[in-house]
């Protein structure tokens, strides 16, 4: 695929993942999460076009995912052109403009493939096949998007009408809103509809031009919001002001259903954007009897049922299940009737509601050195299990209301404590009183997992002080 090197990946790695709950929630969604195959959406995702001789991709995500975003990368073996950070969510319309004005900074004339970070392509060479497929419309000018031809009356994905044809690309007669069962019936019978499948490939001159014309406003707010970006650390952080300004919008609405010259490659590679655990079920793996499990779990007398057990310790057992799904995490379960997967927003919705933390945080809570979740959390005391990853420290850092017991149960920690540096090893222990300036640092070349304990009137983990840190945080 000698003529993918002239097109550079633009990837969105945003959204809030309340479909997938409880694997994926706001602070952790679906993109990060290995749901089916070996790692996860978004590595698949940036293998698919690395490995191809596509350009360095361009990746568009919030801030709170930064890190996330590189450590997978640089565990997928790939070296991102950019990696743009939204100072708050606006939708795919605004991420996608910013990327192709970065771009267009040092390649005017650059061949964009814009693609999310939580889909499923089964067959990379295909996938590759329909890209070329739509190269030479693109270069014409046109817009190119990539329908999927549908194997079932799926509701919960939007069509493109196109005219009969061969492979493409053909014209594109019309976007489709999700229709009922009887409608997607009827319109995979027709053999004109297909999914729309999200992706799309164009010169950036034609996506800007196109919002030029039809969203100008939010051309406005974002050209600006790119102009007036900042470097932090390896990152470009947009303008947050003038990004507050760009409509929340998606790219359909905002330009695609109102351009001309829109043309559609069919593609039949695989493909699902796993938008509800039916998805997910579908995707995986399943047995004789439609049984499709991943960790510590056991099917009994169970038929087209999803079992998956997330956590260590846990035992997941199904019994006479059918057309279910049966989700454990640490701190949340999930029971559903398959069919019923799309109402999980409801389910989200009134968890929120009621404050729970489980609506939309996840049990481990990441950060650019590693990762921490709480074990037990008391009145006035939390256990918390810490891996710091190799080479990374903490800030330097102290706590008003908080003193710590540190005992290291894997690797060698490297600790300050106030004016003295020493090293703790497996099975030693340090003690960090209240009030002292301290840091945690992994010297090793393995990760250092230790077991915190936290005493004191106050938990939070706003109750903090920073001095130094190596990653932008104040």
């Amino acid at each position: 695929m000698t003529d993918t090197v002239s097109i550079t990946p633009i990837i969105l790695c945003g959204g809030s993942g309340t479909r997938l709950w409880p694997l994926s929630r706001r602070s952790y969604p679906k993109q990060f999460s290995a749901l089916v195959g070996e790692g996860t959406l978004f590595q698949a995702s940036v293998r698919r076009v690395a490995r191809r001789g596509y350009r360095k991709p361009v990746v568009v995500t919030a801030s709170d995912f930064r890190f996330i975003v590189t450590q997978q990368m640089a565990e997928a073996g790939v070296d991102p052109a950019a990696v743009l950070l939204e100072p708050e969510p606006r939708n795919t319309a605004p991420a996608i403009l910013a990327a192709v004005l970065h771009i267009v900074e040092t390649d005017p004339g650059a061949l964009v493939l814009v693609t999310p970070s939580d889909h499923v392509v089964g067959d990379g060479d295909a996938f590759d096949a329909a890209v070329m497929a739509g190269t030479g419309a693109a270069r014409e000018g046109q817009i190119v998007t990539f329908g999927i031809r549908p194997d079932r009356p799926e509701t919960g994905y939007g069509y493109l009408e196109i005219e009969h044809g061969g492979g493409g690309p053909l014209p594109l007669s019309r976007f489709v809103e999700k229709p009922d069962r009887t409608r997607a019936e009827a319109m995979r019978a027709d053999g004109r509809y297909l999914w729309n499948a999200g992706l799309f490939l164009a010169r950036a001159d034609t996506l800007i031009e196109a919002f030029q014309t039809h969203a100008p406003a939010v051309f406005d707010a974002v050209r600006r919001s790119v102009a007036e970006a900042r470097a932090d650390l390896g990152f470009r952080r947009l303008d947050p002001v003038a990004w507050s300004e760009a409509e929340d919008i998606s790219i359909d609405y905002a330009v695609m259903e109102r351009a001309e010259g829109l043309s559609v490659v069919p593609f039949d590679g695989g493909w699902s954007d796993l938008g509800g655990w039916e998805g997910v079920w579908r995707e995986m793996p399943r047995d004789g009897d439609g049984v499709a499990t991943r960790g510590p779990v056991r099917a009994l007398d169970c038929r087209n049922t999803l079992l998956r057990a997330e956590a260590e310790g846990q035992v997941l057992v199904g019994l006479g299940l059918e057309n279910m799904i049966a989700v454990a995490m640490p701190d949340a379960v999930l029971v559903a009737p398959l069919d019923r997967a799309q109402e999980l927003r409801r389910a989200v919705a009134s968890l929120k509601e009621e404050g729970a933390r489980q609506a939309t945080e996840f049990p481990k809570d990441h950060r650019p050195w590693g990762w921490f979740e709480s074990l037990v959390l008391g009145d006035r005391f939390q256990v918390k299990r810490i891996q710091v990853n190799p080479g990374a420290a903490m800030s330097l850092q102290s706590h008003h209301h908080r003193a710590e017991h540190w005992i290291v149960v894997q690797g060698t920690a490297k600790v300050t404590l106030g004016d003295d540096v020493t090293l703790v090893a497996e099975n030693q222990s340090v003690y960090i009183p209240l009030g002292t300036v301290h840091r945690l640092e992994n010297p090793g070349k393995v990760p250092m997992v230790l077991i915190e304990v936290q005493t004191g009137a106050y938990l939070g983990e706003d109750d903090i002080i920073r001095y130094e840190d190596g990653y932008g945080r104040g």
